[in-house]
């Protein structure tokens, strides 16, 4: 890695493995939750009140990102233990660009849109509006002691980068997650090193590798950022799938966390949990 982006004087034992997998080590510049309890915060981007709503509108470059990450330590040594950090896909980028001369979003049309057809996916970066008809976002902060709550979608999505500033539809993640499973993007052999996941959180290349509440397996990637969320699942040979698109009311101490997850379990648990829908789209209003 070092020798591609030598200008952030990276650990020579980082490799483009360890990005993916999530064992580099690297500060996850959204801010790190430890062990302990304790948070170590990010940047002033990441959403956590007032200030995050005043400067939505603001352009990180990735440098920057990857920047202010290096300044902190790392959270191990590469290789050693694994944490999900964004820098890591900040740093793909990065990479990607410097190898090929083009934009990571000229890449994914190339290499992913395109071919697939995922006309209602795009990789906005520092864009701030989003094509109709889509879902809205909600942010909830204190403001001179009360609770206020603002309309966020419109935001430049920048702040998070790589780490998930794409913008897509269910049916679009459905027809992606199917065709990379079932061989239609990777050759055999890189989609078998994608799917091996490491032991501490079954985590592959760019992709969780879990058990399935019917003791097989599901790939799968889900996230979330600012009021919108989004969940991914299918089974290996992209059979069955779950894709859902969520928006919500956010706000700093995530108080939706604990009732996504239970929710998230349970739809799971009811289409892979042996029941026979071959697909399953869901959206949940704003609360």
């Amino acid at each position: 890695m070092d020798d591609y982006l030598p200008e952030f004087g990276l650990d020579r034992k980082i490799t483009v493995r360890m990005l993916l997998q999530h064992t580099s080590g690297v500060f996850n510049f959204t801010g790190e939750y430890y062990d302990d309890g304790t948070f170590a915060p990010g940047i002033p981007a990441t959403p956590a009140g007032q200030e995050w709503v005043d400067n939505r509108f603001k352009t990180y470059p990735p440098e920057e990102l990857v920047r202010l990450a290096l300044s902190k330590p790392a959270r191990f040594e590469p290789g050693t233990d694994w944490s999900y950090a964004n820098t890591n896909y900040v740093l793909a980028r990065l990479l990607i660009e410097k190898v090929t001369g083009r934009s990571v979003a000229e890449e994914m049309r190339r290499l992913i849109l395109g071919p697939l057809g995922l006309t209602g996916t795009v990789a906005p970066t520092t864009q701030t509006e989003i094509s109709e008809p889509h879902a809205h976002a909600y942010y909830r902060y204190e403001e001179d002691g009360r609770q206020k709550t603002v309309d966020v979608t419109r935001q430049n999505p920048s702040w998070i980068s790589s780490g998930g500033d794409m913008i897509s539809t269910t049916e679009d993640l459905h027809t992606f997650i199917s065709a990379l499973v079932s061989g239609k993007l990777l050759p055999a052999s890189l989609l078998a090193e994608m799917c091996t996941p490491e032991s501490k959180a079954g985590y592959g290349l760019g992709v969780f590798v879990q058990e399935a509440p019917d003791g097989g397996t599901v790939i799968t990637h889900n996230g979330g950022m600012a009021g919108h969320a989004a969940l991914m699942y299918s089974t290996p040979d992209g059979g069955k799938t779950l894709t859902a698109a969520l928006n919500y009311v956010d706000d700093a101490a995530l108080s939706m966390g604990e009732a996504f997850q239970k929710a998230t379990q349970r739809l799971v648990k009811e289409v892979f949990g042996g029941g026979q829908a071959e697909s399953v789209d869901a959206a949940e209003p704003a609360q």
